[in-house]
């Protein structure tokens, strides 16, 4: 009987530890809140694209321009040709020429320069896209 006491105790001890085992830990309140939403993880995935996409419509902004325009026609180059080139260009290099390209649009709308010296500064960014795509 004895045997036969020891043997049950254990069974129910064993059984126990596998239900309790099985039991999700959520539902005994220990529900964790996770630091980042996931809400917040796709905002974050997606702001990569956004800038890059917010880059390139800069560089395109300034080559789209007249001035642009008239530095594209100067180095006979249509814009159909740099525009595929900007697509083309690594997200870093696109981001530097997008910070030249608003910071170029910005001085030239303060008057800080002429219209000879943005189109300097246009020709220039050209080079560096053309000189971007060849290295590659």
């Amino acid at each position: 009987m004895r045997i036969y006491a020891t043997w049950c105790s254990r069974a129910l001890a064993i059984s126990t530890l596998l239900c309790l085992a099985g039991i999700p830990s959520q539902s005994l309140g220990q529900e964790k809140q996770h630091v980042v939403t996931l809400d917040e993880l796709k905002k974050e995935a997606a702001r990569p694209a956004e800038v890059r996409q917010a880059d390139e419509a800069a560089v395109r902004n300034l080559l789209s321009s007249e001035n642009g325009q008239k530095a594209l026609k100067s180095a006979n180059l249509g814009f159909e040709k740099v525009d595929k080139a900007v697509s083309q260009l690594s997200d870093e290099d696109v981001a530097k020429l997008a910070e030249k390209s608003r910071q170029a649009q910005k001085d030239f709308a303060a008057g800080h320069l002429s219209d000879r010296d943005l189109l300097w500064i246009i020709l220039i960014i050209v080079a560096v896209l053309i000189i971007a795509l060849a290295v590659r």
